[in-house]
């Protein structure tokens, strides 16, 4: 499989789990509303679509923490192998998996 392919389904379930994870996104909302109201104008869309992004980039790091671990001990030297690829898309499916039962409800 081309790394292209690694790269689309991990931006895949990262967009299923910004999107449809309602409690990460809850947790997000709150914070953001919170933290940085005038930074999106006080705008309750901005507010969640914002959110929904920050999610979607948080599950995309934190599955690819395992893979860099992995590539780290491997001693990867120039880019990501095709076997630490495997272990970020598993990881983001996993992190997906509470999203997943309203994404096949809803679908896109």
């Amino acid at each position: 499989m081309s790394k292209n392919a690694f790269y689309i389904g991990i931006a895949f379930f990262g967009m299923i789990n910004g999107i449809f994870n309602q409690l990460a996104l809850l947790f997000a909302l709150i914070h953001v509303q919170i933290l940085a109201p005038a930074l999106l104008f006080g705008s309750t869309g901005l507010t969640l679509m914002f959110s929904s992004l920050m999610v979607s980039t948080g599950t995309i790091i934190l599955a690819g923490i395992p893979a860099a671990i992995y590539e780290r001990f491997s001693s990867a030297k120039d880019d990501s192998t095709p076997t630490s690829l495997w272990i970020w898309l598993a990881g983001t499916a996993l992190l997906t998996l509470p999203a997943m039962g309203n994404f096949l409800e809803y679908g896109l």
